[in-house]
């Protein structure tokens, strides 16, 4: 089964924004991005001592999805600051099953996780309420996925939100189903 209810960033690339930017749809990104952290912690609270059950092997549990968001974010503020301050930077991809697996996000204590994720936002968040509009037309050249700008790489951000912790519900759901809850 698939960790990721989202098409291939490298293999499809159009297919991949094309379902972030669906899953935004046409509220204002930054206003989405606001919303994150509330659903993080009430979807700790929600999973309780489900937390960290996978619904299947190679599936990932409700603490790596957010685990996995955590990580999108540092990367995602890290690309924004490339694109800001360099002239049209190469932005690195990764690969997200890696980062889960490796980084043990399983592991992972949720309210450190769910603290460093509400830092990482705040701080870009305010980048991006601080910077003049013309800036969102930069660019940076991501390797897998070619030319994406400043407003791109946020708003894709805003999406990435919403689908996995979509996932991470249906994760739990899964997993209550399985137990009889």
């Amino acid at each position: 089964m698939s960790q990721s209810p989202i098409p291939d960033p490298v293999d499809s690339a159009e297919a991949y924004r094309a379902t972030l930017l669906a899953a935004l749809g046409e509220v204002d990104p930054a206003v989405a991005q606001r919303e994150t952290s509330a659903r993080i912690r009430a979807l700790f609270d929600e999973a309780g001592d489900l937390l960290r059950v996978r619904p299947e092997p190679g599936e990932w549990s409700v603490l790596e999805c957010v685990g996995h968001i955590v990580d999108s974010e540092l990367v995602s503020g890290t690309r924004e600051r490339w694109i800001l301050a360099e002239d049209e930077p190469v932005i690195v991809g990764y690969d997200q099953a890696l980062w889960v697996d490796r980084l043990e996000h399983n592991a992972d204590d949720p309210a450190l996780l769910a603290a460093t994720f509400e830092v990482l936002r705040t701080a870009n968040l305010d980048l991006w309420a601080r910077r003049p509009v013309a800036d969102r037309g930069r660019v940076g050249r991501h390797n897998e996925r070619g030319p994406e700008s400043y407003e791109m790489t946020f708003r894709l951000a805003a999406g990435h939100d919403r689908v996995h912790l979509d996932q991470a519900q249906r994760a739990l759901e899964a997993v209550r189903a399985a137990r009889g809850r």
